[in-house]
């Protein structure tokens, strides 16, 4: 029996490992596996409800390291990590996204001889100063096996030397969950409560550095939301880190409590399927995230991203994305653009279609029956 340890460490890891860990349910007599959170990442309230909406199992092991400086969170999670092996003595470990805690785990199971996959490999922004950059490059170089989102991955992989028996082109196990849980999301009635309209609202979330830990910068990008929200109600559930610094820089002004006809309305953050059913029925998405970008890709919903740069082109290339930076008066471009009609049609990308994790599963089943680990090659 094939024993693995299946790691999340943030919010985002959880809707890439969810449906990982339902592939394996099916496959009782065959995978051994364990669900182990760093705790990198952690609000109760949160984190139930993602596990809740997910149908994810309570993890069997919680680190429970906190936050901290990269180095501090990195140093902690390579420490109890290495205990948690030592005692389980797992044949494989599974690492999704680009967190600290995929990095962390990776170096510290391949000290240990464990063997490692990657899902979600070979995504590349080509921008050093993104922590999560330093994470997949890092993580990708060690891993035994790599399972891509698109063939640009898989190009960006081959272009670093990593041999092609290593890459698996899978698709995309987020649109997995997405699939899964949209007509649910859709049923919901939390637009209704709140008194939306379809396609009369947009969706924000922002939270990086970049964007959020200098004032002049954060205050250009409320000022273009402000303007955007003269015309449709913007409905902000505020990340921890972006309100701690609205507050410190006195920037709380922008933003209503109470929801208005229009004018940015900041809330709690949202469970996956509230923000789903939010996003799915919105005129647009303004976000610094990743994988919104993928997610609006496939609901065909028009995706402002107010970044420099993006891992996922494929989004850009195929689906609704549109990078714009962070300067007020090209938000403001881009979001007259989609208001105005002015949105070009979306494809899906190649194997997004829910069974990316089935054909992850499937992979290591075959590789395990073989008992050859690393075998394999681009499909």
């Amino acid at each position: 029996m094939l024993k693995v340890i299946n790691v999340v460490g943030a919010r985002p890891n959880f809707m890439k490992m969810a449906p990982i860990i339902e592939a394996m349910n099916l496959h009782p007599d065959e995978i051994d596996h364990i669900l182990l959170h760093t705790g990198q990442h952690y609000d109760e309230k949160m984190s139930e409800s993602f596990f809740d909406d997910l149908g994810m199992p309570v993890p069997d092991i919680n680190l429970g390291v906190g936050s901290g400086s990269h180095a501090e969170q990195t140093a902690a999670i390579m420490v109890e990590f290495e205990k948690v092996c030592r005692h389980e003595e797992p044949d494989l470990v599974i690492v999704v996204g680009d967190v600290n805690s995929t990095m962390a785990c990776t170096i510290t199971a391949k000290k240990m001889g464990i063997s490692v996959a990657h899902v979600e490999a070979g995504l590349r922004s080509r921008d050093m100063a993104m922590p999560e950059e330093i994470n997949r490059l890092c993580t990708d170089v060690l891993c035994d096996y790599l399972f891509t989102t698109d063939r640009i991955a898989n190009e960006n992989l081959r272009a670093e030397g990593v041999p092609q028996e290593k890459i698996f082109f899978v698709g995309n196990v987020m649109i997995d969950t997405l699939l899964k849980h949209r007509l649910l999301a859709e049923k919901m009635t939390l637009k209704d409560d709140w008194g939306l309209q379809t396609g009369k609202y947009a969706t924000l979330t922002i939270h990086r550095p970049s964007n959020v830990d200098d004032p002049e910068t954060l205050k250009g990008i409320l000022d273009a939301l402000q303007e955007i929200s003269n015309e449709i109600p913007v409905i902000f559930p505020v990340h921890p880190r972006t309100r701690k610094m609205a507050e410190e820089y006195g920037l709380t002004d922008y933003f209503s409590r109470d929801l208005p006809v229009n004018g940015i309305w900041m809330t709690q953050p949202l469970g996956y399927l509230d923000f789903l059913h939010l996003n799915m029925h919105a005129a647009m998405v303004l976000t610094d995230s990743g994988g919104l970008q993928e997610e609006t890709t496939v609901l065909r919903v028009p995706c402002i991203t107010m970044r420099h740069n993006t891992e996922r082109p494929i989004t850009c290339e195929m689906g609704t994305n549109v990078i714009v930076g962070n300067r007020p008066e090209k938000i403001l471009s881009a979001a007259r653009n989609v208001l105005n009609g002015m949105v070009r049609p979306a494809m899906i990308p190649e194997k997004w279609d829910g069974n990316a994790s089935q054909r992850i599963v499937d992979h290591l089943l075959a590789v395990f029956a073989d008992n050859s680990f690393g075998c394999g090659a681009v499909n």
